[in-house]
């Protein structure tokens, strides 16, 4: 017997993925939302549709118990209203519906000398992006406090796992992997926040199932590991089973790369992220996902570099 029913806006995305998936294993039945289905989970439905259209997001979320909004748009494309837009159209259709609303919050909302981010930190943005991020934040603890729908944030690091692309791991210290360097974002003894993806998946299954148990509107720290640039360095190594040379990163080639590609410029405009070392704590989270929730880092990181060792051996 299902557990639920659950929507994954944004099937295809690094949370939207591993989340369908985790809440698949956890016994619920999920239906995924997305233009396309580029990565079909045997067991979960998929939905064709165009998140900027109410009716096609309304439809879609119709019969769904939970909600995981993400919903993310290109990183050149959050200004100008853009993101706070494409939230208000999954507010719109949620309604007065009570459903549950799941979405991935990140350190953006945080100064750069915040050390230690609790859900009771007070926010104060960097960055004008962080700035979008609070906004976005507070039209939804609006919505929850009117009681049109529980909000439940589950905020954590950078991104990390099996089959994941186009995040900092995969396309900035891997970028040279295939030529036998690995490269660090920041000084080596600096520390870090991320997220294993299918830790992090599995953490939205967990609070899901507990929803009923949760305030109408919740503000989670997934701790993930926080490792300093070395450890994640040597782990790695370990992981790939061959020397690899440690390089830093060439910000200055980003950014000259930035004054011509947009994407490229936002990211360097995060770079403080890897200057800080910022910690999500969460001590009640910890608690709801009990001891021992963590896949062990050097097994993630292992686990990680899967598919491109295959790759490599096949050669």
């Amino acid at each position: 017997m299902s557990k639920g029913n659950i929507t994954v806006l944004g099937i295809n995305g690094h949370i939207g993925h591993h989340a369908a998936v985790a809440f698949n294993a956890a016994g619920f039945t999920v239906r995924g939302f997305g233009r396309t289905n580029r990565q079909p989970i045997p067991g979960v439905e998929f939905v064709k549709g165009d998140a900027g259209r109410l009716d096609d997001v309304t439809a879609a979320i119709a019969q769904a118990d939970i909600v995981v909004n993400a919903l993310n748009l290109p990183y050149d494309k959050w200004d100008k209203g853009r993101a706070e837009a494409q939230l208000a159209t999954v507010i719109a259709a949620m309604g007065n519906s009570g459903k549950t609303l799941m979405f991935p919050g990140n350190v953006y909302n945080y100064a750069a000398s915040d050390r230690r981010m609790t859900p009771h930190t007070p926010q104060v943005p960097q960055t004008p992006r962080g700035a979008i991020r609070v906004r976005q934040e507070e039209m939804l603890a609006a919505a929850s406090r009117a009681g049109k729908f529980q909000t439940i944030i589950v905020r954590a690091g950078d991104f990390y796992g099996p089959h994941s692309t186009g995040d900092w791991f995969d396309q900035a210290m891997l970028m040279d992997i295939g030529k036998g360097r690995v490269l660090h974002l920041a000084d080596l003894d600096l520390a870090h926040a991320w997220a294993y993806l299918p830790d992090l998946g599995r953490a939205f299954a967990v609070l899901g199932a507990q929803r009923d148990t949760l305030g109408a509107f919740e503000n989670f720290h997934f701790a993930g590991h926080f490792v300093t640039n070395r450890q994640m360095m040597d782990a790695v190594i370990k992981g790939w089973g061959a020397p690899l040379q440690v390089a830093p990163m060439p910000w200055l080639a980003l950014r000259a790369m930035g004054l011509v590609n947009g994407v490229v410029r936002e990211i360097v405009k995060m770079r403080y992220l890897w200057n800080n070392p910022m910690e999500l704590v969460d001590s009640r989270l910890d608690a709801l996902l009990g001891a021992d929730f963590a896949t062990p880092f050097d097994a993630a990181v292992a686990a990680t570099l899967g598919e491109r060792l295959q790759t490599r051996r096949a050669a």
